[in-house]
């Protein structure tokens, strides 16, 4: 069962109520300490208060990519799942000869030899070769030149092909980056064909997707900054970079793997969010974990604060606190601010660091 959206200055708040609410609901006087129940004495302390959204998530990785093929001929190699395959190196294989991967937004769509037009396929070609250390004395642009065949050249042979100073469509994929394998589409040994389908991959970069219930959606936004929970209990930071704008609908209970319910309800819709991570190794081989997410929703730094049973209610409205001072108690208006972790923000001119606040005695 999914875990539900739990707001922790509400937790903090109800937790505290069977006391605070009393303390609260009754106005206080100046004059001798008449109290009726017992009290204590707790510092104003300057301090930084957050307010936090829980959330559940899983261990997934980011994109979806599907490496085709573009060269007729048989599958005689393919990389196993979970395998990752980075700039330079063989995807697959067709006829006993490597198909590599380089790294592009546009796919390949010609062979590539002296005499074809400028375009943004040679452009990532020659960044490729340059990245890989092939390019030296040429300049990497648009244009295919001598040189760029040169630098294939010293490609072809270092990776143990021809040296033709061409490529043939269909010798390198390009992909938006390194890719991790998920399920090979093909079947080795099968045929090729161009335009079908290979590899489905993903990128190698462990991600936390999170299926925020539709209705908790304005309680989270692109950027914010998370800790995630591991299933070890380690933590880490993250943030989230996308929340979709399309919210999937609830396809059963929670006992089968649906969004979380509320207690008799009908399964919740949710939006799905992605939280990347900023030390995505401490996510390695946990693709599939549960996770738990905390997310910053308020926060406040170097306010003053006191625990949420020092403020008592004043006759004309607002709150107080009770400062006792040199054998001497008098009540000091204050602005409440943000509630979290059983202390509460307040604002008043008489009110300092270290100045000693009733509080019911446990």
């Amino acid at each position: 069962m999914t875990k539900s959206l739990v707001i922790a200055v509400v937790v903090v708040v109800a937790g505290a109520a069977g006391v605070t609410a009393w303390w609260l609901a009754t106005p206080r006087h100046g004059g001798p300490a008449t109290a009726a129940v017992p009290v204590a004495t707790t510092a104003v302390v300057r301090t930084t208060l957050a307010t936090t959204t829980q959330l559940s998530g899983t261990i997934g990785h980011a994109g979806s990519y599907t490496i085709t093929a573009q060269l007729p001929g048989t599958i005689t190699a393919l990389p196993a799942p979970g395998a990752t395959v980075t700039r330079g190196q063989p995807a697959f294989e067709v006829d006993g000869s490597d198909v590599f991967l380089f790294y592009g937004a546009r796919p390949a769509w010609r062979s590539f030899a002296i005499g074809m037009t400028p375009g943004q396929d040679v452009l990532e070609l020659e960044q490729n070769l340059a990245v890989l250390g092939y390019a030296d004395g040429i300049d990497v642009d648009d244009t295919f030149t001598w040189g760029t065949a040169d630098a294939i050249g010293r490609w072809q042979l270092a990776t143990g092909q021809l040296d033709t100073g061409r490529i043939d469509l269909g010798r390198i994929t390009f992909q938006p980056g390194a890719v991790r394998v998920v399920t090979d589409a093909a079947t080795l040994g099968g045929a090729a064909q161009p335009g079908q389908p290979v590899i489905s991959a993903s990128s190698p970069d462990p991600v936390v997707n999170v299926p925020v219930p539709a209705a908790q959606t304005f309680l989270v936004h692109t950027g914010d900054r998370v800790t995630v929970t591991m299933p070890s209990g380690a933590t880490t930071i993250g943030r989230i970079v996308a929340i979709s704008s399309i919210a999937n609908a609830a396809t059963g209970s929670s006992e089968g793997g649906g969004p979380s319910n509320a207690p008799n309800g009908p399964p919740q819709a949710t939006v799905p969010a992605v939280v990347s991570l900023d030390h995505p190794s401490v996510a390695a081989h946990l693709d599939g974990a549960p996770v738990t997410i905390d997310v910053t929703d308020r926060r406040v730094s170097g306010v003053l604060a006191v625990p949420v049973t020092a403020l008592v209610a004043l006759a004309g409205g607002g709150y107080g606190v009770w400062i006792d001072a040199s054998g001497s108690r008098h009540l000091v208006a204050v602005t409440a601010g943000l509630f979290a972790n059983a202390l509460v923000q307040v604002t008043a001119p008489q009110l300092h660091a270290g100045d000693l606040v009733e509080v019911p005695s446990p």
